[in-house]
Parts: C-alpha cells; structure tokens; sequence
C-alpha cells in the first residue's frame, strides 16, 4: 500500500495555510506516486547527501520536499516559494546542486520548527 506521510514540520505548515489552499496542494499529492517520480523525474528537483535524496517538486507558489520511502513519501516542508528565496538569497545559493552542498539546507529542512508562509513580495 502506498502512503504519504507528513512530517510534524510538513504538517505544520500545512495547518498555517487557508483551508481552500491546503485542500490544493493536497490534491498535488495525488499524481506524487512511485510510478510517477521515476517516469518523470524531469517534474522534480533533486538534492543529495551521501545516500539521502530529497525530491523538490513545485506547486504553484509552493515547494514540496519529500524523501521516497519503501512504503511511500515522507513529505518534508511545504514552504512558499519566498521562504527558500530568502533562505537562498541569505545563503547566497540559487541552484539545487549548490544547494545540496550546503549543510544549513539540510538543517533547515530537518529544522524542528515550521516555517510559517510568507506573504508575496
């Protein structure tokens, strides 16, 4: 059986969005299957630390971190797009191999605490 798993942190965020805009990126997740990741990894950005592989797959103004499991996705953060441009801009990166180089990347997403949405600038 295939599952999608919310972190605390991913569920967090997700809890802190307008209930029509949780509902539209819930609805995201339905084509977010196993078949679907490897037949069209050109959809997703990818970012590795040894063995570990987080996919990024963007949702309109929202980017969606998750790790495939055996039995599933383990989603990692729903972020607006302004929260990892600022994380971005801050660590002055701006692509995803860079960025999988950095170890505050890996800690922002292991990160205990939610990242509250940002407003459109």
């Amino acid at each position: 059986m295939f599952q999608i798993v919310f972190t605390d942190n991913s569920s967090a965020e997700m809890a802190l969005l307008p209930k029509p805009l949780q509902i539209e990126i819930l609805s995201e997740f339905q084509v977010l299957t196993p078949d679907f990741v490897s037949e069209h990894p050109d959809r997703f950005g990818t970012l590795h630390k040894g063995e570990r592989v987080i996919y990024r797959y963007r949702m309109n103004d929202y980017r969606i971190y998750f790790e495939k499991q055996d039995k599933g996705l383990l989603i990692r953060r729903v972020l607006h797009k302004n929260t990892m441009k600022d994380f971005l801009y801050r660590s002055q990166l701006s692509e995803d191999e860079e960025l999988q180089n950095n170890p505050s990347f890996w800690e922002f997403i292991d990160s205990p605490e939610p990242h509250p949405p940002l407003e459109d600038q």
